[in-house]
């Protein structure tokens, strides 16, 4: 019997099922990971990449060699990716705002010919 698993890499490699009566044991299916990294303190965690492990422990252990072994890190964070909630293009309108709101756009804010006289002034 071929082992089902939820990894495609598995499922191609027609692996077959070493248990006797077809069940999979606890750490047959390892779980899906997402990276975050921050390189510097005070910066953002920047998404990196996604790794396997079986637990969360491991999983930490697994991204220090994956992603911060070569460069700058000082902190990583790793979240199941089935922990992962994203909102659905569908529901885009939740993040609508009043269109009237020019002021935030620094286009808005043309000074270029005020800089430009200041600067001709300065150099008479």
């Amino acid at each position: 019997m071929i082992i089902k698993s939820l990894d495609p890499r598995i499922t191609r490699a027609g692996i077959d099922d070493e248990s006797k009566d077809g069940t999979q044991q606890p750490l047959d299916q390892w779980h899906t990971y997402e990276v975050f990294q921050q390189k510097k303190r005070g910066t953002h965690h920047v998404h990196v990449g996604s790794l396997h492990a079986p637990d969360a422990e491991l999983a930490i252990l697994f991204a220090k060699e994956q992603y911060a072994r070569r460069g700058q890190c000082v902190n990583l964070w790793v979240v199941k990716t089935a922990d992962v909630f994203a909102t659905e293009y569908e529901d885009e309108d939740i993040f609508a705002t009043t269109p009237e709101k020019k002021y935030r756009e620094p286009e808005v804010y043309k000074v270029m010919d005020r800089i430009q006289a200041f600067k001709a002034k300065q150099n008479s």
